[in-house]
């Protein structure tokens, strides 16, 4: 099997640093439910690169380079990674029982969305999505751009 990121993969996709791409990816894969798709490791097994989906989603693991700060070093996160799943009760009930910091509970939004949000221990922030209807953006304050 090749390995073509240009063939099935989205043209962005997030890269998240952690200091040990090994837990980073055993806790992602347990708690959010997760499935890797890819593994790169020296030669002493550790794992320096991984990538990981969800569905038709993914997002790459990288190793932190050494003396770097990650989130969970500066204390606060600057960024949220948003991942749409079918059943966000369900998948909050999976988080919240495998450890993950909660930072807010399932909540309908004016805009159709049903979200939580919470950190994973490299302090990296998700925000986890189902749709639940469409709004119109005029709706709940918005306006598409043409």
């Amino acid at each position: 099997m090749s390995y073509d990121p240009a063939k099935g993969f989205p043209r962005i996709m997030p890269s998240l640093r952690y200091h040990d791409v090994g837990d980073a990816l055993q806790w992602l894969s347990g708690v959010y439910g997760f499935t890797e798709h890819l593994r790169s490791v020296d030669d002493a097994g550790t794992i320096l690169h991984a990538e990981v989906r969800l569905h038709d989603a993914f997002v790459e693991l990288s190793a932190a380079p050494e003396g770097s700060r990650t989130p969970q070093g500066e204390g606060h996160s600057c960024h949220t990674l948003v991942v749409l799943v079918d059943d966000v009760d369900d998948h909050f009930r999976q988080a919240r029982a495998g450890g993950a910091q909660i930072i807010a509970e399932p909540e309908d939004k004016p805009w159709g969305l049903r979200q939580y949000t919470t950190q994973d221990p490299g302090g990296h922030r998700w925000e986890f999505s189902q749709h639940l209807r469409d709004v119109p953006p005029g709706e709940w304050g918005a306006r598409l751009m043409e």
